[in-house]
C-alpha cells in the first residue's frame, strides 16, 4: 500500500468487503421512491447508519416499523458476494501482522443475517464494529476514530477502504489515509475524496505501490 507506516487496516463493509451496494441501491430506491417521490434516494444515503436515516428521514413510528421488517426480509434473502481479490488480500495483511477491523454502519440484525450465509466472516478481521458500537453516523469521522483506537493505532498508521461518498468523508476526515473502491461509483467520482482509487482488491497486496 501506499502508506508504509500502515499498522492496521479499516474496512467498510458493503461495497468493499461484499459487492452488496446495488443491491441496497434497489431497496432504498424503491422505498424513496414511494415514501419520498425520491427514486434516487438509495445513492444520498450510502453509508449511513439506520438509526440516522430514520432521524433525518422517517421520523414516524409506523414507517420505521414498516421499512425494518421490509429491509430484515429483503436483507435475508441478498447475495453476499465478495469484492473481487478481497479474500487473498486480508490473507497478505495477516501474514504481514496488520490488524484489521470492519467499520459498517450496518447493525447487528443485518449481520447476523450475513453470517448465515458467510460464517466464516467474523474470523477473518481482529474486530468487526456495527452501528451499535459508535454514536455519529458517516459522513462523521467518529466510526474510523473509534476503529483506531480499538486497534491501538493513530491516523498515521492507519488505511480505510471506503466506497461511499458518505464514507469517504468520514475516512478523510479521520485523518487516516484512505483508498477508494469504485465498486459503487465511478473511479472519476470519488478520486478527488479519497488518497488513491482502485476498482477491486485483484492483484493488490500489502506491499503494492
Amino acid at each position: 500500500m501506499d502508506n508504509p507506516l500502515c499498522k492496521a487496516v479499516l474496512f467498510d463493509f458493503d461495497g468493499v468487503i461484499v459487492d452488496t451496494e446495488p443491491q441496497y441501491s434497489l431497496f432504498w430506491d424503491k422505498m424513496g421512491q414511494e415514501l419520498l417521490g425520491d427514486p434516487d434516494f438509495g445513492n444520498r444515503i450510502k453509508g449511513q447508519t439506520l438509526a440516522h436515516i430514520y432521524d433525518a428521514y422517517f421520523t414516524e413510528p409506523a414507517v420505521q416499523r414498516r421499512l425494518s421488517q421490509a429491509l430484515d426480509d429483503y436483507e435475508r434473502q441478498m447475495a453476499y458476494d465478495y469484492v473481487p481479490g478481497v479474500l487473498d488480500f486480508l490473507a497478505d495483511l495477516r501474514r504481514h501482522d496488520v490488524r484489521t477491523a470492519v467499520v459498517t454502519s450496518s447493525n447487528e440484525q443485518k449481520m447476523a443475517a450475513v453470517y448465515r450465509h458467510r460464517p466464516e466472516i467474523p474470523a477473518l478481521f481482529d474486530r468487526i464494529l456495527t452501528a451499535e458500537h459508535f454514536q455519529r453516523s458517516k459522513p462523521d469521522p467518529d466510526c474510523y476514530q473509534l476503529g483506531m483506537r480499538t486497534l491501538c493505532a493513530t491516523p498515521a498508521e492507519t488505511c480505510v477502504f471506503e466506497d461511499s461518498f458518505n464514507g469517504l468523508e468520514a475516512g478523510m476526515a479521520s485523518g487516516a489515509f484512505v483508498i477508494g473502491v469504485a465498486t459503487t461509483n465511478p473511479r472519476e467520482a470519488i478520486a478527488p475524496l479519497c488518497h488513491r482509487v482502485i476498482d477491486d482488491f485483484r492483484g493488490f497486496t500489502y506491499e503494492a505501490s
